[in-house]
């Protein structure tokens, strides 16, 4: 073999390193332009479609293959979502009611391709919202004012009760519901204040006639106690006890008198009397 069948050869291998290399290269250009997968991230889904048509299967996260230019895939967000609302309604009493709610949702993950299919990716302004707004009239329109605020808890849970299954057919969870704030007219709301006002000047006046009551009862009790120990008494008393009660004084007065007789002169004067006749008995 001379030098000239070696260049051919050597051109050869050449030729064919290049063609390789150029094929690579062209399979690699179509897979950056193509694109033949996708990345579904966390709290996502993926909704596939061929040739527009929207697929049973929905993507949970992580990295799939699709078929270029055959398919496509749409991410849908099935995380937890808030939302706050505003509406103006009526009670059952026709006070106007201004409330405001916040709504945590999610998509059901398993049914996002439904959610795509039959509502679109705009399903907040085209289903929630509204819901929203229909749920709040007519709970509110079943209670009076009065009651919407005093029965606030009972008005949340029929609120969520009823977004819940009216978002469900939608495939759409609800997560909480609550109420932020009632607002209402001022005339009723200083129909309020006046009537709390009114039901603590009442309580308070029932509390004061309890407690005259009550002292009235206690000194009917003590005058009552008082009058039967006098009755007590008075069963009591014998000509003896009277006669003892009269030695008992006649000693005290001994027991103070100094020895001197008392200097009385004149027609009015009292004789010093019943010493003797005392001390006799008090000895016997």
């Amino acid at each position: 073999m001379d030098d000239q069948d070696i260049n051919q050869i050597k051109n050869a291998l050449k030729n064919g390193k290049w063609k390789k290399l150029f094929i690579l290269a062209f399979v690699f250009i179509l897979l950056i332009a193509f694109k033949p997968w996708v990345q579904v991230g966390a709290g996502e889904r993926g909704i596939v479609q061929n040739f527009g048509a929207v697929q049973d299967v929905v993507l949970g996260e992580g990295i799939h293959f699709k078929i270029p230019i055959m398919q496509t895939v749409i991410l849908i967000d099935v995380k937890i979502q808030k939302t706050m609302t505003d509406a103006a309604s009526s009670s059952s009493d026709l006070q106007d009611v201004d409330l405001s709610v916040a709504l945590n949702y999610h998509i059901i993950p398993d049914k996002a391709n439904l959610v795509y299919q039959t509502i679109g990716v705009e399903f907040k302004e085209r289903i929630i919202d509204p819901a929203i707004q229909e749920v709040m009239k007519a709970v509110s329109a079943r209670y009076t004012a009065e009651e919407l605020i005093t029965k606030r808890p009972a008005v949340s849970t029929e609120m969520q009760q009823a977004l819940t299954s009216r978002l469900l057919a939608s495939n759409i969870s609800v997560d909480a519901f609550s109420i932020i704030s009632f607002s209402f007219s001022q005339t009723f709301t200083d129909a309020i204040e006046a009537k709390q006002t009114a039901e603590q000047n009442a309580l308070k006046a029932k509390r004061d006639l309890d407690r005259i009551k009550v002292e009235a009862e206690q000194t009917i009790a003590a005058a009552t106690a008082e009058a039967e120990a006098l009755r007590l008494q008075k069963m009591n008393i014998s000509p003896d006890l009277i006669e003892l009660r009269k030695i008992e004084a006649n000693l005290k007065a001994i027991e103070k008198w100094n020895g001197i007789l008392p200097q009385v002169t004149g027609a009015g004067a009292i004789p010093f009397i019943g010493v003797s006749d005392a001390a006799k008995k008090l000895k016997q």
